[in-house]
């Protein structure tokens, strides 16, 4: 990390602060690798709270100035209009993840909309708050594409994609995730949303010992497939994915789609629609939706790839 860019995160902030978000929205990117010197730097617009991101340790002359460049921010008009309640600063690179208060109280419970939508964040306590950000595009297309149909939504997290499809009609969707924690916070989140949950299942159990389950659910419209790169001991992304691609076929109604996700930024699109044509080539790639601009990345495939096929 180079201290010379901080002038370029600072005047982005201001200008990004000047007109601020209704919603929740990354204000910084540096992870896409268009900003040189600032690539392991993040900052998320979370409504009541700011959260500034470090994914690599930096040296302390580095974090000095920038922990001086916030507390500039805290003292400029652009700042003080909008009444945020925190600054946050996360050490991602150091054990736990910790989360420093640099101005204000933290929230460590913080509701944020996005697309109308509302949804729980946890701050404070975990790497992860609870919403991937790049994939807001990923849950207004599920929402788009919902109604009527039955959704199977794998490696499901915070049940943001059950979100989007119970409040675009959805007739049922399930949701499986072997975090039970995350589940519980999912069906958190459908609450908040005043969803009925007789419309939604939540299985925490581990996909590849529960097949026989979730295909006794089905069969399905729709199937959101968004795993982790690598989970020790249950998935590793480049091994086990084509297990569930060739899976597809015996879940899916006949004219079934897919949204297969990966964001692991050394492995491309055509990994998946490589593997799509080997394991299940009946489902056909129609298209990649766009990343939100604000995730910019300087290689077109090193960010989020969100791929749609149908049966």
């Amino acid at each position: 990390m180079d201290i010379n860019a901080l002038s370029q995160l600072e005047q982005h902030l201001l200008n990004a602060l000047s007109t601020p978000p209704s919603e929740v929205r990354r204000l910084f990117h540096g992870r896409g690798r268009c900003w040189q010197g600032l690539e392991q730097i993040t900052v998320d617009w979370l409504q009541d709270q700011v959260l500034v991101s470090l994914f690599k340790e930096p040296s302390e002359e580095f974090l000095s100035e920038l922990n001086a460049l916030l507390q500039r921010l805290l003292s400029t008009t652009q700042w003080q209009q909008y009444g945020a309640k925190a600054l946050l600063l996360q050490h991602r690179d150091r054990d736990g993840s910790p989360t420093e208060v640099i101005w204000g109280e933290l929230g460590e419970y913080q509701d944020v909309v996005e697309n109308g939508l509302t949804y729980k964040l946890d701050l404070g306590r975990k790497q992860n708050n609870g919403l991937f950000l790049d994939m807001r595009y990923g849950r207004k297309w599920v929402q788009e594409q919902a109604e009527g149909k039955r959704v199977l939504n794998l490696f499901a997290y915070t049940c943001g994609f059950s979100i989007a499809a119970i409040a675009g009609g959805a007739e049922h969707v399930v949701n499986l995730d072997m975090a039970r924690a995350a589940l519980s916070r999912g069906r958190d989140n459908h609450h908040l949303n005043n969803h009925d949950l007789s419309k939604v299942s939540f299985l925490g159990h581990e996909l590849f010992k529960s097949w026989g389950k979730v295909r006794k659910m089905g069969a399905y419209d729709l199937i959101i497939i968004d795993p982790p790169s690598f989970q020790k001991g249950s998935f590793a992304l480049t091994k086990d994915y084509a297990k569930i691609l060739r899976r597809l076929p015996e879940l899916l109604t006949e004219n079934g789609q897919v949204l297969a996700c990966v964001n692991d930024p050394s492995i491309d699109s055509q990994f998946l629609i490589d593997g799509m044509a080997q394991e299940a080539p009946e489902l056909q790639f129609i298209e990649r939706l766009e990343n939100p601009p604000e995730f910019k990345d300087i290689d077109p495939d090193g960010g989020l790839k969100a791929l749609i096929f149908r049966r």
